[in-house]
């Protein structure tokens, strides 16, 4: 009896409190409950949870919470995860319904993912529930370095894929809770280039193009697949910065097509607002805030809206302007269940095995064979079993390359050389000539290092640039050393993306005699050490060089460390080692003669084209390119095998437009493989 009376004055309890706190009633509406928290926080702490790393709020149940996370094709950067072809290559299946099945698999794995991180506290960036995919901005102009994250240049496939993306994110219709929410991205009119998108103005677009070209996506993600938040863009529009925009935020968005969820900027987007040399249009961060937020702006992906708590006090913007985002943004949490009890969530049981799963795997392969264009066939293809083969291009061994852009980690990369070899057939290997020279190439020897019983470098990463204290993360990378914070990308998981430090170590195995290069290329601050004593440093270059040669002796092991810093401004680090190669296309001709078939793997990397990248050499400027056609280099090497009488299989491997008119005629195939790609010779 005893007992019988305790759990009824325990439930009489618990009711009372959720009566009394609508908020931690879990069978509430999300709006609901979100109005009712939201009357409860000081202005302080409005401000504080509209900015993406949001904090703690411990006597609301709030814990922090980190909208930063990505999956353009897979769970990006946030460790292992399966890694689908690049956007534009899912997009060259015109098979939505398998497109769905795809983010069906990523959500799961976000979920189980994110389940995991929240067992130990809040979530952090890339652990969270809120994923900033998919790009369905059109790819309009060929040379624009993002135009790989996006579905192409049709509005209408855009529209079909985009919306099989948000419907596998998010979720069936009618859970309880939203599997995960997804965001509508770049809004609007935004097409590159990446060089001038913060003082970019699109003033002269026709009423009809931008109904007929650019809106259609957006207008199909929002009033068919509700997808749950949009992101504004860098540019402006009209004169009017995107996340300032009360034609594109208020007139079309919320009134025309009646949207009403989350509206996000793009990082750091509204330190355009008032920074000189960039849009400039307002005079200061409290100015810019108060805009962004009356014109429909709720979260910022960056620190600027703590202003908004003084433009509140200058009459600048009421507190009330401030309650309609926060309201907005609470619902969103509601809705996903990140405030209440991970038991209530049904999400919450997907099981972390089904992250790298064999059936995610399987599933991958199907897509990267569905995304395959076949160009150009004269017959050689297949490739017959009997073929000796040489395999060669910039692309034939590079497993970095195969991982796209915003990415995550695969347990296994096979390259085009790899896959060769598995057929059984006679293979022989030469890399012929880099992306953009064939001066001069450098023969990577990285698989000869080591850390912690694993190829590569072991890496501690400190979230101050002095490089003080604990290390805040600890990580080991197995392929050579490629960062670059261009995009708002971090160098790992949960490491700022200013003000931080780096040191990564590692044993270099010589099994020959060499003079071994080591090349570098960093902006902030490098030095390089072996075995204690320091040969190398570098600071603020776009270009990888030549920083120090090792006189290596067979058969010993030489202790590697590379310290890396940067206080402020756009970081990137870049790093390998090898044998250099004087390239010359008469003796790569020659060392070719008895094959029956060449597979040269070329076209470019993620390591050219991007956003915003530290990249500027011929062809090539800030991520973008300033010409389409493939580079000289290749070219050249191309026509010279097709004089010798060499039969020549193209692999293109491009995010962007291959202008191929020169080379066309040297090649027996063209296969079509964008990033990652299955290869089916």
């Amino acid at each position: 009896m005893k007992r019988i009376t305790l759990s009824l004055l325990l439930a009489t309890a618990s009711v009372s409190v959720a009566f009394s706190q609508p908020y931690k009633d879990a069978n509430l509406p999300a709006a609901e409950r979100a109005a009712d928290l939201v009357s409860r926080l000081s202005l302080e702490q409005k401000v504080s949870l509209m900015q993406n790393g949001s904090p703690a709020i411990p006597e609301f149940g709030i814990k922090a919470y980190d909208w930063w996370n990505e999956a353009l094709h897979g769970v990006g950067r946030a460790g292992l995860a399966t890694v689908f072809p690049q956007a534009i290559g899912m997009a060259a299946s015109f098979d939505d319904a398998l497109l769905l099945d795809v983010f069906t698999a990523v959500s799961d794995e976000a979920r189980a993912k994110s389940a995991e991180y929240s067992a130990n506290g809040g979530l952090r960036r890339y652990q969270g529930l809120t994923f900033w995919t998919p790009n369905v901005n059109i790819f309009r102009d060929p040379r624009w370095g993002r135009g790989q994250e996006t579905y192409g240049e049709d509005p209408y496939l855009t529209s079909r894929m985009g919306v099989s993306v948000v419907n596998g994110l998010q979720g069936p219709a009618g859970s309880k809770y939203d599997k995960l929410h997804a965001c509508a991205k770049h809004f609007a009119v935004h097409s590159g280039p990446e060089w001038n998108r913060h003082v970019f103005n699109a003033e002269n677009i026709a009423a009809r193009d931008l109904r007929e070209t650019y809106l259609p996506a957006f207008q199909a993600l929002v009033q068919e697949a509700g997808v749950k938040e949009v992101m504004c863009a860098y540019n402006r529009y009209e004169d009017e910065p995107c996340c300032g925009s009360n034609r594109l935020l208020q007139q079309i968005l919320r009134n025309e097509w009646g949207y009403k969820g989350v509206v996000v900027s793009d990082c750091w987007a509204i330190n355009d607002f008032f920074t000189e040399g960039h849009h400039n249009t307002e005079p200061d961060a409290k100015h810019a805030t108060s805009k962004a937020v009356l014109t429909g702006t709720d979260l910022e992906c960056g620190s600027s809206y703590a202003q908004l708590v003084q433009a509140v006090k200058d009459g600048l913007i009421k507190e009330s302007d401030i309650d309609v985002a926060i309201t907005r943004l609470m619902t969103a949490r509601f809705e996903l269940g990140e405030m209440d009890d991970p038991s209530l969530v049904e999400w919450n049981s997907i099981p972390a095995s089904v992250v790298d799963s064999k059936e995610h795997r399987a599933l991958a392969l199907k897509m990267a064979q569905e995304s395959m264009v076949l160009l150009k066939n004269k017959g050689i293809l297949p490739l017959k079993k009997d073929m000796k083969v040489v395999v060669m291009g910039p692309n034939a061994n590079d497993s970095v390359m195969q991982w796209g852009n915003y990415n995550g980690t695969p347990s296994h990369t096979i390259t085009l050389l790899d896959a060769v070899k598995s057929m059984g057939v006679e293979v022989e290997y030469m890399r012929g000539c880099d992306y953009a020279s064939n001066s001069l190439a450098l023969n990577s020897l990285f698989t000869q290092t080591s850390a912690s019983g694993q190829q590569g470098f072991d890496a501690k990463y400190w979230n101050n640039a002095r490089g003080e204290g604990e290390p805040d993360v600890l990580r080991h990378n197995s392929t050579p050393l490629r960062f670059s914070t261009g995009g708002a990308t971090v160098f790992a998981p949960n490491v700022n993306l200013e003000d931080f430090a780096a040191v990564y170590t590692s044993t270099f195995h010589a099994n020959e005699d060499g003079q071994v290069a080591f090349y570098l290329q960093v902006q902030g601050q490098a030095s390089i050490s072996v075995d204690g004593r320091r040969v190398a440093m570098g600071r603020n270059g776009t270009e990888s060089r030549k920083v120090y040669t090792l006189d290596a002796k067979a058969g010993k092991d030489y202790e590697i460390q590379i310290n890396y810093s940067c206080r402020r401004g756009e970081a990137s680090l870049a790093f390998d080692l090898g044998y250099e190669e004087e390239v010359s296309i008469d003796k790569t001709v020659a060392a070719c003669a008895d094959a029956d078939v060449v597979i040269f793997a070329g076209g470019i990397s993620p390591s050219l084209e991007g956003e915003e990248m530290p990249v500027s050499i011929e062809g090539f400027r800030g991520g973008d390119r300033t010409k389409i056609e493939l580079p000289a280099a290749q070219t050249e090497l191309l026509k010279a095998l097709a004089a010798a009488g060499r039969k020549v299989v193209f692999v293109n491997y491009s995010g962007s437009a291959m202008g191929l008119k020169e080379v066309e005629p040297s090649c027996a195939a063209i296969p079509e493989a964008t990033t990652p790609a299955a290869v089916c010779l």
